[in-house]
């Protein structure tokens, strides 16, 4: 069996050729070790990225990990890709991604009802974009398609997993609170500059 310092050396350059999340169990086949044993290397590389305060950063994301650049060096990259390519949720797209996020799984009917006006032009754009995606179907009537959000939503947003989400007592109020500050989330992955989504809840 090899060497766990091979192992995460191994690790390191599999997280970089791969570019999205590298799953634990797919890195876990590749040594014939247990996901428990390869969950506890990434989280070790993890660690020594973090206390020596690299420019790259391993995150986690559902149980897979992914090289990122540090959060601190967002200013010098964008200098760098400038002009760097923005995308922007509408109000309308936000509140239904938000009602996704929160109240997942979840029906259009539902979410409809908590807007009070139609989604699905809004609910195709999210699942372009590879946000919000279908998970399953309701028992009501019709059986009509369960949504939620996905890993991408988590990388996009800056969450290791749904438990990261803000607390948030009623969502049905809260997207109806008009809120001036804007907060601007960075993401990029191993390729380099990948874009920019401005976020306003």
């Amino acid at each position: 069996m090899a060497s766990k310092k091979t192992i995460k050396s191994a690790f390191e350059s599999m997280m970089f050729t791969w570019g999205e999340p590298l799953d634990v169990k797919t890195a876990a086949d590749v040594f014939d070790i247990t996901k428990n044993e390869a969950y506890e290397y990434f989280k070790e590389l993890q660690t020594e990225y973090e206390q020596e305060g690299r420019g790259i950063v391993i995150r986690e994301i559902n149980g897979a990990f992914q090289f990122v650049t540090r959060e601190e060096n967002a200013d010098y990259i964008e200098r760098l890709c400038t002009p760097v390519k923005a995308k922007k949720l509408s109000q309308s797209a936000l509140e239904v991604l938000a009602i996704v996020a929160y109240k997942q799984p979840v029906t259009k009917g539902e979410i409809e009802a908590i807007r009070g006006i139609k989604c699905d032009r809004v609910m195709e754009g999210l699942m372009n974009k590879s946000l919000v995606e279908a998970v399953g179907r309701s028992e009501a009537v019709g059986r009509p398609v369960l949504y939620g959000t996905t890993d991408t939503f988590l990388k996009n947003f800056g969450f290791t997993s749904i438990r990261d989400l803000p607390e948030i007592d009623d969502i049905e109020s809260a997207i109806n609170i008009d809120v001036e500050a804007e907060t601007d989330h960075e993401y990029r992955g191993a390729e380099g500059c990948e874009g920019q989504m401005s976020i306003e809840f």
